[in-house]
């Protein structure tokens, strides 16, 4: 996708399934099902479509999928993809992990900043991009490694902890340019500092949602997941976000959806808002 001066690709984190229950919270299970379809295990596909931005000054990566570090059980609970997916999908661009200048990190929960590090030949969990600067907000970084018994199981401190240990990281406070036309929207409601990515260039825009809206399947403003940690305040901010993109002609950016990583959308008196156009791939 062309946007303005900005070159967006996608760029697979890996894909895997999850339950299908989990992804939906509080809405019937004879309800979501007519959106989307479950396998045997009662799981749906999901991707992590990651995104590239190309300045032309500077690689920008947001997010990073689940990466390589999960172990067998993990890998076959979520028929994760080996290896690192991250790699051949930026080779696809020419580009390897030296390449890149930032990564963005929307949050800190496995499916979006496992691929931040990797584990190297001597078994050292080290950054994965190895010239990159990493953004993450000041309180996720803060809540994510400070091993609060009751998130033990929503962040794993090897996909993040060596970023410090390496001068890579950069904490920012809410709604902050990160680099000219690229700008942070501190939503919280998934995490208590999730943040959405604002991109703009030549008059066009596009924001990458994160988990505020992970599929387009979640565009009603009460259809959550389970695992938002501040249910009331995300209710409130998607639809700021939602209408945003939708108001300006803008790009919705998707994380998870198995089957378009962008879309413009429009108000709508049934669903809240509904997708007008597709892009199956940036």
């Amino acid at each position: 996708m062309q946007l303005g001066d900005f070159e967006l690709h996608t760029i697979s984190g890996g894909t895997y399934w999850i339950d299908g229950g989990s992804m939906f919270g509080v809405v019937p299970r004879t309800v979501w099902t007519r959106y989307i379809s479950v396998d045997d295990k009662d799981r749906i596909h999901q991707r992590t479509s990651c995104v590239l931005v190309r300045t032309g000054q500077k690689n920008v990566l947001i997010d990073t999928g689940y990466g390589s570090k999960m172990n067998e059980k993990e890998q076959k609970n979520f028929s994760s993809e080996p290896g690192e997916p991250l790699v051949p999908s930026l080779a696809a661009f020419g580009l390897t992990p030296a390449d890149i200048d930032v990564v963005v990190l929307s949050h800190l929960h496995f499916d979006h900043a496992g691929g931040a590090t990797k584990v190297d030949n001597a078994g050292r969990v080290i950054p994965a991009f190895p010239n990159a600067t990493y953004v993450v907000q000041r309180q996720e970084w803060a809540t994510a490694s400070a091993e609060f018994p009751e998130l033990r199981a929503a962040y794993s401190l090897p996909n993040f902890m060596s970023l410090k240990e390496a001068g890579q990281l950069r904490l920012i406070d809410g709604n902050v340019e990160i680099l000219p036309g690229i700008k942070a929207w501190l939503t919280g409601g998934h995490t208590e500092a999730h943040q959405a990515i604002v991109i703009e260039s030549g008059n066009q825009g596009a924001i990458y949602m994160g988990d505020v809206c992970p599929t387009f399947r979640h565009l009603p403003t009460l259809w959550c997941i389970a695992y938002d940690l501040e249910l009331l305040k995300l209710r409130r901010i998607k639809p700021e976000v939602l209408g945003t993109i939708a108001d300006r002609g803008w790009w919705a950016l998707c994380d998870h959806d198995p089957d378009h990583v962008a879309a413009k959308l429009r108000r709508d008196d049934k669903r809240d808002f509904a997708v007008t156009e597709t892009l199956p791939i940036l």
